[in-house]
């Protein structure tokens, strides 16, 4: 299945920020090939060849292959913060708000594995600037699911002796969705979403007992 297809998100319209359509057909290629073959073994003529489109065209709209990783890069980790922060400032408890801070971040990784795995996986093939930039961004990821366990522990709902260990523990499963969800498996995106909200709950020693919605 292509990046256009699972849709980061249930998005309708994937990377409909990025204009023009010429700029957006060789982003959605880029991310197919990296996810396929690797940023370091991918050419701008193998992206420039899956968008239909000439080496030169290329050129017009990116610099260079790093500036698409980037472009990419920046795009899913803005999405991530933004799930994550939209979860964090919802009404209910610590409880009910982790829950749904996990399973949409899974469904997001699951919904668009192709783009999630070059988006997370991608990291070390950026220059120094840009890593840095996308380092910020995931320090905001990091930030949201830490506060919101914070507040658990304040509050009495979770018992967590390690907060910092156990907000990495949380994002590394919902991260390592993307790496082995298959579309064609017995669970869908909102059954593994649903999954890992439970799993991650009881992570917290949290009191599920009419806390969390489903």
């Amino acid at each position: 299945m292509s990046a256009a297809q699972d849709t980061a998100g249930g998005e309708a319209q994937p990377w409909g920020e990025v204009t023009p359509d010429a700029a957006r057909r060789l982003l959605l290629a880029a991310v197919e090939a990296f996810a396929e073959r690797g940023y370091h073994a991918t050419t701008t003529r193998d992206i420039a060849g899956r968008a239909g489109m000439s080496p030169a065209a290329l050129y017009i709209h990116y610099k260079t292959k790093e500036e698409l990783l980037h472009r990419i890069s920046r795009i899913g980790h803005e999405k991530a913060v933004d799930i994550l922060r939209t979860a964090a400032r919802a009404e209910g408890g610590p409880a009910e708000r982790l829950a749904e801070a996990v399973s949409s971040f899974v469904r997001w990784h699951a919904g668009g594995r192709t783009t999630a795995r070059v988006v997370q996986y991608e990291l070390d093939s950026l220059g120094p600037d840009a890593r840095a930039e996308i380092t910020t961004l995931r320090r905001q990821v990091d930030a949201e699911v830490r506060g919101i366990i914070e507040e658990g522990v304040r509050t009495g709902e979770f018992d967590v002796p390690d907060v910092r260990g156990t907000t990495r523990a949380v994002l590394s499963l919902c991260v390592d969705v993307a790496r082995w969800f298959n579309i064609d498996g017995a669970r869908t995106p909102e059954e593994v979403g649903a999954l890992y909200a439970d799993l991650v709950l009881r992570m917290v020693g949290a009191d599920r007992t009419g806390t969390v919605q489903r």
